[in-house]
Order: C-alpha cells, then structure tokens, then sequence
C-alpha cells in the first residue's frame, strides 16, 4: 500500500498545556521565551549559537571563529576552539553535584541501578585507561556493539574522554551488518558483551561478534572487550579477547581528557539499512562531531 492510500481515521486536535510549576522550571519557560529565542537567532545566527556554546560548554581553548564558510558544503563550526566531550558530560558536575543521580538504569528484569556522576567520572576513567594500555588513541575508530546498560555509556564516555571515535550498533543487529559496520568504520577495537536480555530471554552477542569475524574484513581488530552481562559461557580468544572485569582491574581512577578540536568526530552512526545489498562501503552513516551542531 502506498502512502497516498493511508486513511488517516483520528484527528487529534487537544492540547495538554503543562503546569505553572513545570513551565517556571524548564530551559524554555513557555512559548513566549521559545519565539523570542527563535527571534534572536533569526536576527544574527552566529551570535546565538556563539553565546550558547560559551554558557553551556566548557572550553579548554576557546573558539574565536563561529562559522567557516570558506569550502562550502564543507561548513566548519567553532572549529579551531578546543573541549572534551566527557568533560563536559562528567568533570564539570564533580565539583558541585559529584552525588548527584547521572543515570537511572532499569534492567530486563526490572531491577534498578542508579549511579552517581562521581562513579560515572571513575568507572569512565578506568575503562578509558584500559583502553590506552591497549594503544588506542585519540581518532581510532571502536564499535560498540552491547546491551542496554550503563556500561554501554561507559565505553562510549570512554571512547570520548580519549578521543577515539565510536560507532555504536544496535544489539539486535546480525553478524553480517556488525561486520560491514566494522570495515566501514576502520574500526580496531570492538567493546561487546557475552550476552542480553530481551523478554526474559538471553540473547547472544559475542558468538555474533565471532561470527562476524569469520566472514573476513575484520583482521584490524586487535582487541575485544567483553562485558559479562548474561554469564554464559562463551569463546575467548587470547590475546585479543579480554574480559571487562580484567581490563579495568588496576587501572587509575583518574584520566586527564583528550582536548580535540570542535570538529573532531565524535561517533560515527549508521542508518538500519538501505534498499538492495549495499557493499560495507556504501552503508550510509552520519559523523558527529565533538562541538554544537
């Protein structure tokens, strides 16, 4: 059925306001203040977006260029400015909030963990150094390939803290789709677990990984990180297969940030698919960088 034959049979038409208390409390405190931000930005795009870079990032070196327009397409955003990424989701909270709840996790199973942004900072440091002890370096390229956990935001804080570009691939994906994600992305180092949970059932992930390896491509890999999350058994390749739980064991709590320049990637993010049977060249994918967009 094409789009033009869909029947729309609802037509929603209510508005649900919010409350006085929630209105005085957010970012934007109600339409008025929402036009009038559009308002300013209309009347000098570059100063909004340089104004709010400035109050809501921290800079280890400030931007003085707002937009290069010089290779057009090629537009570059505060480009020669300087920051962290993992700094400015951690290290900037340590010092008036490090207590605070960073993440509330619910598992498949209902239970809830909650960790502060002081654990976050360690926990993100230890990882971060485990990765350096095994060479990894600011413009590698990692893939993530995981379940929902706070460990999953650990390694890509990790990642960021040291300026390695990550790619994170959805847990349900095949092995095929892991392995054309990996040669696409140069990727050396993947960051896994040995399984999930979805409705109470397990769900491999490193026999997957295993699997993707197999069909060939991937022989940058040299490391692979595996998270136990399910507890079962599964093939470890030494040395290139390591265990979470051993990579961090000793490592620092500490690790200074990889200060990049604002147009340096961030993560590299991949569409679900696309139509016919792409080669892992053409699998679309979106760079983020490091700065505002």
């Amino acid at each position: 059925m094409s789009s033009s034959n869909i029947e729309t049979v609802l037509q929603e038409k209510r508005v649900f306001p919010p409350s006085p208390a929630n209105i005085k409390q957010a970012n934007i405190s109600g339409m008025e203040a929402y036009r009038k931000m559009v308002a300013e930005a209309e009347k000098d795009f570059e100063g909004f977006w340089a104004k709010l870079a400035r109050e809501t990032l921290a800079w280890s070196k400030p931007f003085t260029k707002v937009l290069d327009e010089s290779k057009a397409p090629f537009f570059r955003w505060f480009y020669d400015g300087e920051l962290n990424a993992s700094y400015n989701c951690l290290d900037r909270h340590l010092k008036t909030q490090p207590n605070k709840v960073a993440i509330i996790f619910e598992a498949d199973d209902g239970r809830v963990t909650k960790i502060s942004y002081q654990e976050l900072h360690k926990q993100v440091c230890q990882f971060a150094n485990a990765l350096k002890s095994r060479s990894i370096k600011q413009g590698d390229r990692v893939l993530i390939y995981m379940p929902m956990s706070i460990q999953a935001v650990v390694a890509m804080q990790a990642c960021a803290r040291i300026g390695a570009t990550h790619s994170v691939v959805f847990g349900g994906f095949s092995a095929k789709s892991l392995q054309e994600r990996i040669i696409d992305a140069g990727a050396i180092a993947v960051i896994t677990a040995d399984g999930q949970f979805r409705g109470g059932k397990e769900i491999p992930l490193k026999p997957v990984v295993d699997e993707a390896f197999a069909m060939g491509g991937c022989e940058n890999v040299k490391d692979v990180f595996v998270y136990k999350r399910s507890g079962s058994k599964v093939p470890m390749q030494e040395p290139r297969d390591k265990w979470w739980d051993d990579a961090i064991k000793g490592q620092p709590e500490t690790c200074d940030p990889a200060n990049v320049d604002a147009e340096h990637p961030l993560f590299i993010l991949y569409t679900s698919g696309s139509t016919g049977k792409p080669k892992a060249s053409s699998t679309p994918r979106v760079a983020i960088s490091f700065g505002v967009r």
